[in-house]
């Protein structure tokens, strides 16, 4: 939720509208049903890729934290069964303690009610520069659209490759 912070503290959308968004968003998540599981796996994204493509209607990759960090997310059983897969190749892996399967395909059925919210705020472009976690680079004028926050919900959070993007535009400050 850190990038609705950042949204915020660039001018994106006001407090209030922050906070109606990520409260809309917390409860929508929270109405999903099948809970499933994420899974920490210590390996590149393609290894990773490689392995869950013959899943992807179950599964997707959920995040990117590191070269050799990443998370996987969705039905419980195909995690599981992943985690095996994983384990056969001496990929070490680590089940996440979450409430849901953030950022995979069980998050489908809540997008286009989160789009309907979204869709009321009223955005301005950003006044300093943010790093998406849906981009992994610097965020103008997609910051201040629905989609882009819709597309947040969904799609993987790239926060190795944000960080990267960071350290290369050499800030003196960072929040």
């Amino acid at each position: 939720v850190g990038e609705y912070v950042a949204a915020c503290t660039a001018g994106v959308f006001t407090p209030e509208d922050g906070l109606r968004l990520i409260a809309e968003r917390a409860r929508l998540l929270q109405s999903i049903q099948e809970k499933g599981k994420m899974l920490a796996v210590f390996t590149e994204p393609e290894t990773v890729n490689a392995t869950i493509s013959d899943y992807l209607s179950d599964v997707s990759i959920a995040a990117v934290n590191a070269p050799k960090s990443v998370v996987i997310s969705g039905r419980a059983e195909t995690i599981d069964h992943l985690q095996s897969a994983f384990k056969a190749k001496a990929i070490n892996t680590v089940y996440l303690k979450v409430s849901h399967a953030f950022h995979s395909p069980l998050t489908d059925p809540i997008l286009d009610p989160f789009r309907k919210i979204a869709e009321n705020i009223a955005y301005t472009l950003p006044e300093i520069t943010v790093i998406s976690n849906v981009t992994g680079k610097p965020a103008e004028t997609e910051l201040a659209t629905a989609d882009y926050w819709v597309d947040h919900v969904r799609r993987p959070v790239l926060f190795g490759p944000g960080l990267e993007s960071l350290f290369q535009q050499r800030p003196d400050i960072l929040i």
